[in-house]
């Protein structure tokens, strides 16, 4: 008896436990996929015209204000690419403490996105409310874990969400060492809770799931690339940030306002299963023996591996963070003097969901001509609708269409879209005849 075929139309309107706004259109006719999108409808929010005008003195500031989640790496990358057109050498005490501070936003974002909007999906839970009912433990430790990392934001940005310690040529301030001794006694103390999150997360059961997919994070000849580094690619190509033009490419797509990115014409996966892929061996000790332990096997195809990378870097940050602020000393001056120029200069760093890259076109008095932000989710919608596709194979186009609606929402929320981030303003060419 032949199989019957059947055409199944699914509209998923609001995407839920994602930052933005987002819907999805699948269509399966006669068992194929006819039609998958993934729709970013977020009106353009016109951040890189803003800059346009504004001095050097205001841009960490106002690209703090691009998103409440990461603001740091957007703080972190504009700082970094002015710093390195102004010809400004940072002193290691203010290079070690951007550092920590970009710690913090990993602790609190992934942490965050771990209990809050991932979880639930691998426990058949609408929301973190009913995670708690059924793993109450698991859900208030990572609560304090995501309060350390805000903490630990506050500490150098005077806030945590939207911070403004940063500035061209270091930081507005130096924390006291009585406050730095004391955030080390709760770092210290957050190490084993951190490492029952990394047992934990390995230990849910997630799809098993295998994909081929390249992998591109900034890598770093002696540490875990965070703040610092050149852009890397599974496949071995390794560029500086001014060369991400002649290799990375953005389109627009008609049924998104945000821009898809791609590398010679491919998608590609950011974030920190790319970074763990490409990474893993720069962890530090003490990590690498507890990842051995939950069996991950690496470089991982599995993009639901995800949720125990989180897990991974969280660690990770708490023990660079420890490392850093140890033997801490207020210095002198927490920045060094700029003197502006013009110029065209990049910057690159690696937020909590991924690469994120600025240019920025300067003219002599230190004022953004133009202005180019490349965030993590637009580099990453190529990659979910090809895993959305993949996926939705693998899972069966013949299951319930209650069922395929929460497969795609599950894999989704499994990148943590920032899609406020990622919408754009579209260049408009204009012909009249």
């Amino acid at each position: 008896m032949s199989e019957q075929k059947r055409t199944v139309s699914i509209h998923v309107p609001v995407l839920t436990r994602v930052e933005g706004e987002g819907a999805l259109d699948l269509r399966i006719d006669n068992g194929e996929i006819a039609e998958l999108r993934l729709r970013i409808f977020e009106p353009p929010r016109y951040f890189e015209k803003f800059l346009e005008g504004h001095h050097h003195t205001e841009i960490p500031d106002m690209v703090a204000r691009i998103c409440g989640i990461c603001p740091v790496a957007y703080q972190v990358t504009a700082a970094q690419a002015l710093e390195k057109l102004f010809g400004v050498e940072l002193d290691q005490w203010a290079r070690d403490m951007r550092r920590v501070f970009y710690c913090g936003e990993w602790i609190q974002s992934h942490s965050l996105h771990i209990h809050l909007l991932a979880a639930p999906d691998f426990f058949g839970c609408n929301s973190a409310i009913e995670l708690a009912r059924i793993a109450p433990d698991a859900v208030r430790r990572g609560l304090r874990i995501q309060a350390l990392g805000n903490e630990l934001m506050d500490l150098f940005g005077a806030r945590s969400v939207h911070p403004v310690g940063v500035r061209i040529g270091g930081f507005h301030g130096a924390p006291a060492p009585a406050r730095i001794n004391a955030i080390r006694d709760k770092l210290r103390a957050a190490l084993p809770e951190a490492e029952a999150l990394i047992r934990w997360t390995a230990s849910i059961a997630v799809p098993q799931d295998d994909q081929p997919f390249l992998s591109v994070a900034m890598q770093h000849p002696t540490d875990y690339a965070i703040e610092t580094g050149a852009i890397g690619v599974s496949d071995g190509l390794r560029i500086e940030a001014d060369a991400f033009d002649a290799h990375f490419a953005e389109r627009h797509e008609p049924h998104s306002t945000a821009l898809f990115c791609s590398y010679q014409q491919q998608p590609y996966l950011v974030g920190p299963l790319a970074r763990l892929n490409l990474n893993h061996a720069r962890l530090p000790d003490a990590v690498k023996a507890l990842l051995a332990e939950t069996g991950l096997a690496l470089p991982s195809r599995n993009l639901f591996h995800s949720l125990v990378a989180r897990a991974v870097e969280i660690l990770l940050a708490l023990h660079e963070a420890l490392r850093l602020l140890d033997g801490y000393r207020v210095p002198d001056s927490p920045w060094v003097p700029v003197t502006a120029r013009a110029g065209v200069t990049t910057g690159c760093t690696e937020a909590p969901r991924g690469l994120l890259w600025h240019r920025y076109e300067m003219d002599d008095d230190g004022r953004v001509v133009n202005a180019r932000i490349v965030p993590p989710t637009s580099q990453n919608q190529g990659r979910i609708e090809e895993d959305l596709r993949l996926s939705l194979l693998n899972f069966g186009l013949d299951q319930p269409d209650d069922a395929l609606r929460l497969h795609c929402e599950q894999v989704i929320r499994n990148y943590d879209p920032c899609i406020s981030c990622a919408t754009h303003f579209l260049r408009l060419n204009v012909e009249r005849t």
